[in-house]
């Protein structure tokens, strides 16, 4: 969603690259917190901005969560009128609420309340995002993964899913996860086919319940508390609260364990890519030579070329 983003360009280094390996299961530790920053994006819409600039090379391969919404309808009408991306996916999850969106391929829908659109911007795509009017709270989440390389200008796709389609793994505790992407015990989420590899996993879980998530070494993770509190991770100063984002050392697996009012929040892991990042606004590719080109592009009107679309909202 963002335009206003400031220039980024370096070189992606893990947070765990001079550890040592080990074969020796391991539960992740808790290695950095991001608070959110309130900001403005789009045509004026109020937002928390999870991490994005300066965090980028922690988190590779995500760039960017936004957690957009509000009981305010003045704080989110004015949307996100017409923008460029190239390079990057852009995950939209809709806790609650409408949101209209439209592109230039002619992809045109609305994302509900439990629905995803995953949309891979590759060689370049316009849309637009305009939330609805919402009676309460209107709340989602908007998360960046970076393209390798590779397929950085490959044909664009789009992926929208309405909340039917994504797989519910319920526990006898009482306990709910919504598998967008990646798996957990055994069910698939309906995404795949993203070159990181990603795990998106919206959990809740009754007080006291525990989530042991085996993860891949060597992969970035992070959680999003939504909702409630609880222990992100064992040993002291583990508790984790909505508002800010936690990120994990290495490690083979992940556990949380609810707080006594419950807890609910976002899982999310991935391949990090170790590629230079030059990033300006909604275009994330490898040098600032190929920023100039996407800009060239947009004064040529060159910059959309084709797209194919996986599913439809």
């Amino acid at each position: 969603m963002s335009d206003t983003i400031r220039p980024v360009v370096g070189k992606l280094t893990p947070p765990n690259a001079d550890l040592p390996p080990t074969t020796d299961p391991q539960v992740r530790a808790i290695e950095r917190r991001f608070p959110g920053k309130s900001t403005l994006e789009g045509a004026g819409v109020r937002l928390t901005r999870m991490f994005g600039g300066s965090e980028v090379p922690l988190l590779d391969p995500f760039l960017l969560l936004d957690n957009f919404g509000s009981t305010n309808p003045a704080d989110y009408l004015a949307g996100f009128p017409w923008h460029p991306h190239r390079g990057i996916e852009t995950v939209t999850y809709m806790l609650r609420g409408r949101t209209a969106h439209e592109d230039s391929l002619g992809n045109k829908g609305v994302i509900g309340t439990g629905d995803v659109q995953w949309m891979s911007a590759g060689s370049g795509i316009l849309h637009q995002e305009m939330p609805q009017r919402t009676d309460g709270r209107l709340a989602g989440f908007q998360l960046w993964v970076n393209l390798p390389k590779r397929l950085k200008m490959e044909t664009p796709a789009y992926r929208g899913l309405t909340a039917p389609a994504i797989p519910i793994v319920r526990g006898g505790d009482g306990r709910e996860v919504r598998v967008i992407a990646g798996e957990y015990e055994r069910v698939a989420g309906p995404v795949t086919g993203i070159p990181v590899d990603p795990t998106y996993l919206d959990v809740t879980l009754p007080a006291g319940a525990e989530f042991a998530m085996p993860v891949h070494r060597g992969h970035t993770v992070f959680t999003q508390p939504m909702d409630g509190a609880g222990t992100f991770a064992p040993g002291p100063a583990s508790e984790g609260r909505p508002g800010e984002t936690i990120l994990y050392g290495d490690g083979d697996s992940v556990k949380v364990r609810a707080g006594d009012e419950g807890l609910r929040f976002l899982f999310v892991s991935g391949r990090p890519l170790h590629e230079p990042v030059a990033w300006y606004g909604p275009i994330v590719m490898n040098s600032r030579e190929e920023l100039l080109e996407a800009r060239r592009d947009l004064d040529r009107g060159t910059f959309i070329r084709s797209s194919r679309v996986i599913s439809e909202l």
